[in-house]
């Protein structure tokens, strides 16, 4: 049914040469003509009566369209899989001939692949660990912010607005003296210091009185999100209606009792017990960093465009979706999908190069996730979230959140693996280096 040549371009890229034979053609332009004749409406003839010849002379043209579509999918989809080739990405198709009865079709399409590595230096890499040390004033810092995160809003008898204060406002943005789609709101609320609005705009409320009024004058920034707006200056009308101040709550056994501790000693010991797990999980995250890093750079290879477009949009799905959780989005903090690729392309490049390493060395050291590994896993997940087993091992019967598991688990275990052969140091965490600098430079002076 037809040839198939398949030319290397790059250790990514590959492009296949097909040749189908006419037969096929033919058989493919009958297919589209009987689909036409289901609808054709030609005077003198009723629909699906009208004779092959008389489509001809009227479809002709619409008949080869519609039949390259079907010949290109089924033929591309059949050469891939009797040529083992793994498309990472949508093939392309670079070249396509005329589609004519009697004779043969050809194209050409090119499809991107995972690059086949040797995974070479992943043994004995020499890595740096911080020490452990926890610092007590994060106890009293997260009591604090406790304390912040239940502040009450209360209207203050303060004649004039100041940096901390939320003020109510109506306002109405206007460049060259017209108003712009979506820059007007009534009783919005704005919490002066937060930074959260467009730069220089909530300083010049400090100082301001309920009911009054003034003309404030911005910039837009020159990557903002909107681009009719980027970079140009604006003046905003503004009116401040009411100004409200923070009524932050004590730290006290009160406060411990509304966040679910019996006094005050017993949620310090909380805070003190999470902040150790949090600090440790940290200080591994960075150990974890810098294993990839040294993976990554002791294996250069070129990964495909269409791998990193992938990774680029699962990330920007989970970024956004922690932002909606805060009532945010990307324009507000004046990105948009291609500031955003720009900004995130490194890291979506290191985590493919990472996922690829990873596996490659599990293939050469044969590591694999066991049953009973799995099964684990699943009791953790049971205890930890206090749901029953049967529940959890339910969920992953769906395959697709199975392999999920699986890969983490590989991951883990492959990660464990090179740290075990790994030559890890112990150093001094920065921060306290910091400090020892700074106080020997007191001393001196």
């Amino acid at each position: 049914m037809m040839n198939v040549t398949v030319e290397v371009l790059s250790p990514i890229k590959k492009k296949l040469i097909l040749e189908l034979t006419a037969d096929a053609v033919a058989a493919e332009i009958e297919n589209a003509y009987k689909k036409i004749a289901k609808t054709a409406d030609i005077k003198g003839f009723r629909k699906g009566k009208i004779p092959r010849k008389v489509l001809e002379q009227h479809y002709a043209p619409r008949a080869q369209y519609d039949a390259a579509g079907p010949l290109i999918n089924n033929s591309l989809y059949k050469a891939l899989l009797e040529h083992k080739i793994e498309p990472v990405s949508q093939p392309e198709i670079v070249h396509s001939g005329e589609i004519e009865e009697g004779k043969t079709f050809s194209y050409e399409a090119e499809v991107e692949v995972r690059p086949e590595i040797i995974a070479k230096d992943y043994t004995k890499l020499k890595l740096e660990k911080e020490k452990f040390s926890f610092d007590e004033s994060v106890v009293e810092q997260q009591l604090e912010q406790m304390a912040n995160s239940r502040v009450q809003l209360e209207v203050t008898s303060r004649k004039k607005a100041r940096d901390g204060d939320t003020v109510i406002i109506d306002f109405e943005g206007f460049i060259d003296d017209t108003a712009f789609e979506n820059g007007a709101a009534k009783d919005f609320e704005l919490s002066l210091g937060s930074n959260s609005f467009i730069p220089g705009f909530e300083a010049q409320l400090v100082g301001m009185k309920r009911e009054e009024e003034k003309e404030v004058t911005v910039t837009f920034p020159d990557g903002y999100g909107s681009k009719d707006l980027a970079g140009k200056p604006a003046v905003f009308k503004v009116l401040v209606k009411e100004i409200k101040e923070k009524n932050i709550p004590k730290i006290d056994d009160d406060l411990a009792k509304e966040l679910d501790a019996a006094n005050l000693d017993e949620l310090k010991e909380r805070i003190k017990e999470n902040s150790i797990v949090q600090e440790k999980q940290r200080i591994d995250g960075q150990l974890q960093e810098q294993l990839m890093s040294a993976l990554i750079d002791n294996n250069p290879f070129e990964i495909p465009e269409g791998m990193i477009e992938n990774q680029l949009h699962h990330l920007k799905d989970s970024f956004t979706q922690k932002l909606k959780a805060q009532g945010m989005t990307l324009e507000m903090l004046g990105m948009n999908d291609e500031t955003f690729s720009k900004t995130y392309r490194e890291m979506a490049v290191a985590q493919v190069k990472g996922e690829l390493l990873l596996d490659t060395i599990a293939a050469q050291e044969k590591i694999i996730v066991e049953e009973p590994l799995i099964e684990h896993k699943m009791q953790s997940f049971a205890d930890d979230s206090d749901i029953p087993l049967e529940q959890v091992q339910k969920y992953f019967e769906n395959e697709q959140a199975l392999d999920g598991l699986k890969g983490q688990l590989l991951q883990e275990k492959i990660s464990k693996f090179l740290l075990d052969q790994a030559v890890v140091t112990e150093v001094e965490p920065k921060q306290a280096e910091l400090d020892d600098t700074v106080d020997s430079e007191k001393e001196e002076s």
